[in-house]
């Protein structure tokens, strides 16, 4: 095992005594906080031209030589003898990177570092720990944008739109609308105090380590995932998915560079049920956020249950997983609004977005209108490399993803669901990447295999509901699946927009009208579900970061007592 500095950039290391007696000579107040703009890429834009210049001064080097990833253990780099590799989705022969996996003693080594580390950054006055993620959001978007966009595109095989509104204009929201929300939290403080008396809340951190496991398919939630429990003073280990590598450790570099203190954030990718086994089994566990499937997520919850008596306290879970989200299509919807909305929300990141549609319901009276108007705009789409700047879908992650996908298609054409017909695409190949084109499922039955499961890709299924049984419809979408995250709505009539967001109320944690079922933006659509979709703690607002803290309240007197009795004892 070899241990180095990850990086040149010298970071003075905080003295814990000095940290406690920082002094706080002001309320500040935060820089006014709005979304990140989002730049066009429009061809002969110079925008464009910087991406793809970033884009083949990466292929060039990983053509050569993939990047070198090691765990970071308080700021330094520990390399191991195992090393696992993230292939290209649209071109898997070729590896973006390498990366060391981290063995039980390495995490172990973090656990305690983080723990020694927690001290001062829990005592670091607000104003700074929030300057530090400031500085990173405007890093983000301007010195690395173009950067982590190609590590996004060609790691995650995501397109140019998806990758700019991801991992810059949406993880430049999380770092700065925390720390709005955070500024927000600190503030509220008791309205009423007795004579004599002073009443304040204190936001402390968890008292522990809090465990951040990521998934692929946002750069964005990987570095939120950490930044929020770290903004409000805690320390985090952070398990990258092992297909987001790259692009997660340019976000730790880039935290780096904005004055984190070594140790707040370590970073181990690995396998996961070892390092979860050796955290979870740890008496300062304090904490688990988490994105990624419903049957891991459950999983990790049993495991945690498992060992609740070996805790110090009872550990906070959050938790946004899976989804089976719909459009339902009321008779008096628009059908082409309704029907773009649909390939937006099933093929944007070919269907790999924890909010993608995935079933759609449509009377049967509009459904030969809509299902012509579906075919028509999806011959248009094009498929293939992300550095094609025109092509709207790509390949799915990896070839696991790749063989559940086309199972499910196979089914379709092999009879075995035989409810179910293709009515455009269908085809797969993964001999270069793991692409499989844009598919549209029409099913006689609602309850079909693809109607039901999630299958985190470019496939949507689309039922034709009778047109007098547009109540009784809403029941059966409402109790099909296991999952509430997203469902879109889509109607002209008042009263039937009413009656499906009652109907609907809880089978979504975001719901949408006359809109796809994805896109959720910071600061306007906190995102999170229900049911098997997960905890609802609503990523991108103040309900995420009270998961952790832990208030303290404080009455302090000012005047002293005569007597310990009361008036009423004399």
């Amino acid at each position: 095992m070899r241990i180095h500095q990850i990086n040149k950039l010298k970071i003075q290391r905080l003295n814990p005594l000095r940290s406690y007696s920082t002094p706080q000579l002001g309320h500040f107040k935060l820089p006014e906080c709005k979304n990140e703009p989002m730049l066009n890429f429009a061809p002969g834009s110079i925008e464009r031209s910087n991406l793809q210049s970033a884009i083949t001064e990466m292929k060039k080097k990983i053509s050569k030589t993939p990047y070198q990833i090691p765990c970071v253990v308080s700021g330094l780099s520990v390399e191991t003898n195992d090393i696992s590799s993230q292939p290209c989705p649209t071109d898997h022969q070729t590896k973006i990177c390498e990366y060391h996996n981290a063995t039980p003693e390495i995490v172990q080594d973090a656990i305690q570092k983080a723990l020694a580390a927690k001290p001062a950054w829990e005592a670091m006055p607000f104003n700074d720990r929030a300057a530090i993620f400031l500085k990173a959001a405007d890093l983000l978007s301007t010195k690395y944008r173009y950067q982590m966009m190609a590590a996004t595109m060609l790691g995650q095989g995501k397109n140019v739109w998806q990758a700019e509104i991801d991992s810059v204009a949406e993880l430049a929201d999380f770092l700065r609308f925390n720390c709005t929300f955070a500024q927000e939290i600190y503030a509220d403080q008791p309205t009423q105090n007795a004579p004599y008396n002073w009443n304040r809340v204190e936001y402390r951190a968890l008292e522990g380590f809090v465990v951040a496991l990521s998934p692929f398919n946002f750069t964005a939630i990987g570095g939120n995932l950490v930044a929020a429990p770290a903004l409000m003073g805690n320390v985090v280990l952070w398990k990258p998915s092992n297909a987001s590598v790259y692009s997660n450790f340019l976000i730790l570099q880039i935290f780096k560079e904005a004055g984190l203190p070594d140790g707040v954030i370590q970073f181990i990718p690995g396998d996961p049920a070892m390092i979860t086994e050796e955290a979870f089994s740890h008496p300062d566990f304090a904490g688990l956020h988490f994105t990624g499937s419903t049957s891991v997520f459950k999983m990790l919850w049993q495991k945690i249950g498992n060992n609740i008596g070996t805790y110090k306290s009872y550990p906070r879970i959050v938790g946004e997983t899976g989804g089976k989200n719909m459009h339902f299509i009321h008779e008096s919807a628009d059908v082409k609004q309704s029907v773009l909305h649909t390939i937006r929300g099933a093929f944007e990141y070919n269907g790999q977005k924890c909010s993608a549609t995935s079933r759609v319901y449509v009377p049967d009276n509009l459904v030969d209108e809509f299902t012509s108007e579906l075919k028509k705009q999806m011959s248009t789409i094009k498929m293939g490399p992300v550095e094609d700047f025109t092509n709207f879908s790509g390949a799915v992650i990896h070839q696991q993803s790749y063989d559940k996908i086309k199972s499910y298609l196979d089914a379709v054409k092999n009879g075995e669901n035989a409810s179910t017909t293709i009515i455009s695409g269908g085809k797969t190949d993964d001999s270069v990447g793991y692409f499989i084109e844009p598919t549209a499922l029409l099913t006689k039955d609602p309850k079909s295999p693809t109607m039901v499961n999630e299958l985190f890709g470019p496939v949507v299924t689309i039922y034709a509901y009778p047109q007098e049984e547009f109540l009784e419809t809403l029941d059966l979408a409402e109790s099909t699946s296991e999952y509430a995250l997203t469902c879109g709505i889509f109607a002209q009539d008042r009263q039937a927009i009413i009656t499906m967001s009652n109907k609907l109320r809880n089978a979504a944690g975001n719901f949408y009208i006359n809109d796809k079922s994805t896109g959720a933006v910071v600061g306007q659509q906190p995102f999170g579900g229900g049911r098997g979709s997960g905890t609802n703690d609503k990523a991108g607002s103040a309900l995420n970061l009270l998961r952790w803290v832990s208030t303290r309240t404080i009455k302090e007197n000012f005047a002293p007592i005569q007597s310990y009795l009361y008036p009423s004892n004399l």
